[in-house]
């Protein structure tokens, strides 16, 4: 069958949260199950914000001078522990996604009360693997030492917005981005980063969010400027990655997002689709739309989406784009949601 439903993975460059939610659900009437706050605001630039938390934190300092980034994450300033301190001793600041998620959630509802956001429709909220953040502000060496810490303060963020908003209106979903360019060798791997190591990550993660919230995986390859990290040759290893966590976790992932470069359309991309086992209640979005639709070759969204049905064998599925808008022009986001509408139209 044709897809269905659309799927946004977070990020929106417009001016606040309000704005995207109008947008969302005025330009794609039907078909959307959750709504993201559009991350807008410090949270523009995925987990950037998050670098000024380990500089509050007591026992980290800088461990090399800050300067503009050349190229990427690669020249991000790092943190190190503080001569003498204990990494068991850290208190972690307010990592800061529960407050402005209880804000965004504040503004959804009002919209919902009058009428502008379905009933049915979901609040999503988004929250980086802890080790993204980890594996982009600290030292190589100390990584594994920071880690834990760090992932229970981010637990304990996830954990406040679990208790401040009804969890019938509530979606959590996970990015994983970071992992893939671990595993796909565009990063360098640390400590304890193999694929078992990760994957058990990743099962926490699921495992953190009660099974009365649906809990979902952006399986990302990065967007800096655009451009992933690295090209994913095929669907393979993000389909690995799916039915080793679903078959590790203690709850259903109740949806997945993966990426698909825009002019891929021939079906050794899509192949593994084929090995995917996941229960049938678990949503698969698939990102066939494009950034720049006019440099995509004529007809590859169509030759996408024939090939998709076919593997999963009249399974619903939806569409989504590679990561989320947070990098597109201002200008072009309206015609970027535009485009669900007219995929899902066919």
């Amino acid at each position: 069958m044709p897809p269905t439903k659309a799927h946004f993975n977070g990020s929106v460059n417009l001016a606040d949260t309000e704005t995207v939610m109008r947008e969302i659900v005025s330009r794609v009437p039907a078909g959307v199950t959750r709504i993201p706050d559009g991350e807008t605001g410090d949270r523009a630039n995925w987990i950037f914000f998050q670098l000024a938390k380990f500089f509050q934190t007591d026992g980290l300092e800088q461990a090399r001078p800050a300067g503009e980034p050349e190229e990427g994450y690669q020249t991000i300033p790092k943190v190190q522990l503080s001569e003498g301190a204990d990494p068991a001793d850290l208190q972690w600041p307010d990592l800061g996604y529960a407050a402005v998620y209880q804000e965004s959630y504040a503004v959804f509802r009002r919209l919902r009360d009058e009428g502008v956001v379905p009933a049915g429709v979901r609040f999503q909220a988004q929250y980086p693997t802890p080790l993204a953040s980890i594996s982009a502000y600290v030292v190589a060496e100390q990584q594994a030492q920071l880690e834990p810490s760090y992932e229970q303060a981010l637990f304990a963020d996830l954990d406040a917005l679990l208790a401040a908003v009804p969890h019938e209106d509530l979606a959590i979903q996970w990015d994983v981005a970071v992992e893939f360019g671990i595993l796909e060798g565009g990063f360098e791997p640390g400590e304890g980063l193999d694929f078992d190591g990760l994957v058990a990550r990743l099962v926490r993660c699921v495992d953190r969010v009660p099974a009365d919230v649906p809990v979902g995986l952006h399986l990302c390859y990065g967007d800096y400027g655009h451009q992933h990290f690295v090209q994913p040759p095929s669907l393979a290893l993000q389909v690995q990655v799916a039915n080793a966590v679903g078959t590790g976790a203690g709850r259903a992932v109740s949806w997945l997002s993966f990426t698909v470069p825009q002019n891929r359309g021939d079906t050794e991309f899509f192949a593994p689709l084929a090995d995917l086992e996941v229960p049938p209640a678990t949503e698969l979005y698939l990102a066939l739309v494009p950034y720049h639709p006019d440099d995509q070759e004529p007809g590859t969204t169509t030759e996408q989406a024939r090939v998709v049905d076919e593997l999963l064998g009249g399974r619903a599925w939806g569409i989504c784009t590679e990561c989320g808008l947070g990098r597109a022009e201002r200008e072009e986001v309206p015609g970027l949601i535009d485009l669900h509408r007219s995929i899902l139209a066919g």
